[in-house]
């Protein structure tokens, strides 16, 4: 039988640092680890069993390879009861305990906030050995399977994710192809918002090293526009992997764009990098430091500017909403409203629903926010009644667009309404299939209304399943 955690094993700091460790991990060979564990933990099989939570008899199970584990929360457990430091716990496939870490800003406190750099951050060429060793451990780190598992291939985001920058580069190309570039970075993000997935995947690959690259090989004016466009590719890896259930890496990009957003010196570049960030945290339930770097970014953006543009203005507003879905989940109902009121107000100051630094933000989008946070606070009726408020032609992003109709069913879901669920679900993927194909999340919301159905439904929702690899 199953139980909690009751004690924590230790291990030296240099085992971990081995490579033969690192690429068990990277494998996440539990069988591997569990041997590990006993050889420099010194931890028995009933030590493994108490640390862990799992039963005696599982233990001996996996160590004897008669057993595997699958379940991301089983991953989770076994980390946290072992003491698995940051950096491979990141090889592992999670995210770091600390949100601060291989930001530059790690603090002990989960709660802590990431602080964004006062000063210019260290450019590519600049990153310190020790790090360049910490980000080339995860590379060949491939897609997490969590639920049935996710048809993206990651381990080629993986390797240009943890490139040391500069390596192969070519100073002339990377001179004279800033405006390719800056059309290859539009056009992964333009793929992103049509839940393009698979090609975006592709692109992103070479488009990393080849701005990575980039950087280091351009001066004058041309710094801080390579700059932005590195934030904007990262924070589209950041997307992509954080939809695909890829924790550590997702948590590793969006830490990359955010600090070529620094080094562009362009506040609204921040605070749309500082969006992804706060949505890495808000994926690890760091929600308090999530809503405070949300906030605190918006405040910043708003104080740069003597007159709003649309694009901070928009910036702006965006980052309120991410703060205030991360306070619904930590269930601060009064921070939540209030901070969708300020969102509110800036979506009229606005004046409309735009696109503005990709953020899609507008009055819709506040509306589009409210239905997931009535979702998180489990209030599934408020949630119905703000999505048949939304005017769907007034939604211009496909992915957004998408996203309503999947918070929709997960409001069906809680309110036991599981054939409208499933209408949702069905709605969504005829707009952009890759949304369900892709997301790990989406398949337990599959696999959670089909325990509830019967008769033709059942089988609808198991048709539908099968379509999308759930």
């Amino acid at each position: 039988m199953q139980g909690r955690p009751t004690s924590r094993i230790t291990i030296p700091s240099w085992a971990w640092e081995r490579e033969h460790t690192a690429e068990f991990l990277r494998r996440r060979d539990v069988q591997a680890l569990f041997q590990f564990v006993r050889q420099y933990g010194g931890a028995s099989q009933m030590a493994i069993s108490a640390a862990t939570g799992l039963s005696q008899g599982r233990v001996s199970e996996i160590l004897n390879g008669r057993k595997t584990v699958t379940a991301f929360e089983v991953y989770e457990r076994i980390a946290e009861g072992i003491s698995m430091p940051d950096t491979p716990r990141m090889l592992f496939g999670l995210a770091p305990r600390s949100p601060g870490a291989f930001t530059g800003h790690e603090s002990a406190a989960p709660s802590a906030v990431p602080s964004l750099p006062a000063q210019r951050s260290p450019g590519p060429g600049e990153v310190s050995k020790v790090r360049r060793r910490e980000f080339v451990g995860l590379a060949g780190t491939a897609l997490f399977q969590a639920t049935g598992g996710s048809m993206l291939d990651m381990d080629e985001i993986a390797a240009a994710l943890t490139r040391y920058a500069g390596a192969g580069r070519s100073t002339a190309r990377a001179a004279t192809s800033l405006r390719e570039l800056a059309q290859r970075a539009h056009s992964a993000k333009v793929g992103y918002q049509a839940c393009h997935y698979t090609t975006v995947a592709k692109q992103l690959p070479e488009l990393l090293r080849n701005l990575d690259d980039a950087a280091t090989g351009v001066d004058g004016d041309d710094v801080a526009q390579v700059h932005a466009l590195r934030a904007e590719a990262y924070h589209v890896a950041a997307s992509l992997l954080l939809k695909c259930e890829e924790r550590g890496l997702s948590y590793l990009a969006a830490d990359r764009s955010m600090r070529a957003a620094e080094d562009s010196e362009n506040p609204a570049v921040v605070g749309a990098s500082a969006r992804a960030f706060t949505r890495a945290l808000m994926r690890e339930r760091h929600y308090k430091a999530a809503t405070e770097l949300a906030t605190s970014t918006a405040e910043r953006v708003d104080s740069a500017m003597d007159e709003p543009t649309p694009e901070s203005l928009s910036v702006y507003g965006s980052l309120l909403l991410s703060g205030a879905v991360s306070a619904a989940k930590r269930e601060d109902r009064d921070q939540a409203l209030n901070l969708f009121d300020e969102a509110g107000d800036a979506g009229e100051r606005l004046g409309g629903d735009f696109n503005y630094q990709w953020t899609a933000f507008g009055p819709t989008n506040v509306l589009l926010h409210r239905v997931s946070a009535a979702v998180e606070l489990g209030d599934a009726g408020s949630a119905i009644d703000y999505a048949r408020q939304v005017q769907l032609d007034n939604i211009k992003v496909m992915e957004r667009r998408v996203t309503l109709f999947i918070d929709a069913a997960r409001a069906y879901q809680q309110w036991g309404k599981t054939e409208h669920a499933y209408h949702a679900l069905r709605n969504a993927e005829e707009m952009a299939s890759e949304e369900l194909t892709t997301r790990p999340v989406v398949h337990q919301l599959i696999n959670d209304i089909r325990t509830r159905a019967s008769g033709h439904l059942y089988g609808n929702v198991s048709e539908l399943a099968e379509r999308v690899g759930a």
